[in-house]
């Protein structure tokens, strides 16, 4: 079995490790990885890694420097000592970048289970859960591809924009989306599209990708990181930054003033850039960690309701995707290898999404 490795010092250094598979306990079950996305979103994951805790779910295997970025996928149960978890189950969920992964299925119903693995279990459990895809209404494997890339991030999306909508947007009359060629950004700017009475909508992106951000037709206007003046700051405004980039973001906040009525720090597409800029305004900032919003609404709407709403949106996102992502898929770790510096250095399309196939 292989996997691939990250040093978690240096995210750009990378190997792929063989690993012994391990036999089996009572309760266990086999899942071989068939595939999985990979996106800038994995790479948060790392920068993340040591603060949230994202190095705990899949520990790598030999020395401590090393790591493994968690990412979503599709596998099938090839060996089960579990009752309940035959051979054959296909399974959705979070995964490591590996060729297969040991799950201790807990609190098995017909549609899920939760990982109960010790390690895992004061980790978010919303990260624990594995869907039983065979036992879905109407599962179409041909979906595959697009579920792995966009529903983790879209599922942040709704989060997002339930959020704001929640808070009465926070006074503001207008949202600027920072990063807004990001996938997660592209499906929050769906969902304030698609809401009649959301706020006015700025995509702020790269001068390379505007054009992009334009034809995605889902924001009212498009601004660009050199071009901040086009931005109206004599409205009060709400701010989504998943760029992590403290000049971009201090400027906004300098110029915005008083109308910067809230800040939403989410992902860290310029991770290398760093966030940190003393004209940041950090009484109405908070860092939105979509885990915890999830766990408010499931107590506001239980499980169910939860899971019926976000889901309506992720269908309707994942439709509309059609018209503008693009999938390439990469054979196997060696493939990932290929693509991952791409992806690492912020490089990769904003309109194609990397599948990484066994």
């Amino acid at each position: 079995m292989q996997e691939f490795q990250v040093q978690k010092t240096d995210l750009h250094k990378t190997k792929i490790v063989d690993v012994d598979s391990a036999p089996l306990k009572d309760g266990e079950v086999r899942a071989k990885v068939d595939l999985f996305s990979f996106t800038a979103n994995n790479i948060t994951y790392g920068v993340a890694g040591d603060q949230i805790g994202y190095w705990q779910f899949f520990p790598a295997h030999g020395a401590e420097i090393q790591g493994l970025l968690p990412v979503w996928g599709f596998a099938d149960i090839t060996e089960s000592k579990h009752a309940d978890v035959p051979v054959g189950e296909r399974l959705y969920g979070y995964f490591p970048p590996a060729e297969e992964l040991v799950l201790s299925p807990v609190g098995v119903r017909a549609g899920q289970f939760i990982d109960g693995a010790e390690h895992r279990s004061a980790l978010p459990q919303g990260y624990n859960v594995y869907r039983r895809v065979n036992a879905e209404p109407g599962y179409n494997g041909a979906f595959d591809e697009a579920r792995a890339l966009l529903f983790p991030l879209h599922v942040t999306s709704f989060c997002l924009w339930d959020c704001m909508k929640d808070n009465d947007w926070f006074g503001a009359e207008q949202v600027i989306v920072v990063s807004a060629s990001s996938k997660t950004s592209i499906g929050l700017g769906f969902a304030l599209h698609e809401d009649a009475d959301a706020p006015t909508s700025i995509g702020l992106t790269s001068g390379r990708n505007a054009g992009f951000v334009k034809s995605l037709g889902y924001y009212d206007q498009t601004a660009t990181y050199d071009d901040l003046s086009s931005i109206d700051t004599s409205k009060p405004t709400v701010i989504v930054d998943m760029s992590g980039n403290g000049d971009v973001l201090g400027a906004l906040h300098a110029s915005l003033g008083a109308n910067m009525k809230h800040c939403l720090n989410v992902g860290l597409a310029h991770w290398e850039e760093g966030a940190a800029n003393e004209n940041i305004i950090k009484e109405r900032s908070e860092f939105f960690f979509a885990p915890g919003h999830i766990q408010k609404r499931i107590g506001d709407w239980g499980a169910e309701g939860f899971a019926e709403k976000s889901n309506d949106f992720l269908m309707k996102s994942m439709v509309a995707s059609k018209s503008w992502m693009k999938v390439r898929e990469a054979s196997g770790l060696e493939g990932l290898s290929e693509h991952y510096q791409a992806v690492c250095d912020g490089k990769f399309a904003p309109n194609e999404g990397l599948i990484v196939r066994f």
